[in-house]
């Protein structure tokens, strides 16, 4: 199925569930809420012509302008998203993304980290992806079997993908440059 027949596919099941979609770039891409990331999940994985069997990754990607006097140009608002790859084995070279836009912080609170649905019941694979943006990124993936850090420290502060993260000059008596 050609992406445009996919994005048809998931707009005839979902109509206005589907909040944005993108062809006209390299890995075509539709936008949902996360409240129905399960639901799309599972139909992209089960649905007879589409059978995407494969979560190659998921990505956590900061939009912050950092710079006050760049930020009114960067043209888009400051947020977090989630990107899940997909592929299929069923049919060979069928490739697919999703893409969640969250907030930088839940309710706006500085340091609540956002949430969204975990996908490892759905694909295992989903279970170290999930680790990792959590841990880089901060984002909480509820509902996830085991979410801890997987890369830093336990007792590790902040998520250093953010753009506004502050490296620490010392760790555990340890400078930094």
């Amino acid at each position: 199925m050609s992406p445009a027949e996919i994005i048809a596919t998931l707009e005839k099941k979902f109509g206005d569930r589907i909040k944005a979609k993108r062809l006209d770039v390299p890995d075509a891409y539709v936008v949902i809420e996360p409240g129905d990331l399960l639901e799309v999940c599972r139909f992209l994985r089960d649905e007879p012509g589409l059978r995407f069997e494969i979560l190659n990754c998921i990505t956590g990607v900061d939009y912050l302008e950092p710079d006050p006097k760049k930020a009114p140009k960067a043209g888009f608002e400051p947020h977090l998203e989630v990107v899940y790859h997909l592929s299929s084995f069923t049919y060979p070279g069928q490739r697919f993304c999703l893409k969640l836009m969250l907030p930088r912080w839940k309710d706006n609170q500085p340091g609540q980290l956002p949430e969204v649905p975990s996908v490892a019941s759905l694909w295992r694979t989903a279970d170290w992806h999930e680790r990792e943006v959590y841990d880089l990124c901060g984002i909480y993936f509820t509902g996830h079997p085991d979410l801890r850090r997987i890369l830093l420290a336990d007792d590790w502060e902040g998520h250093p993908l953010r753009k506004d993260y502050e490296f620490p000059l010392e760790y555990h008596g340890i400078r930094g440059r």
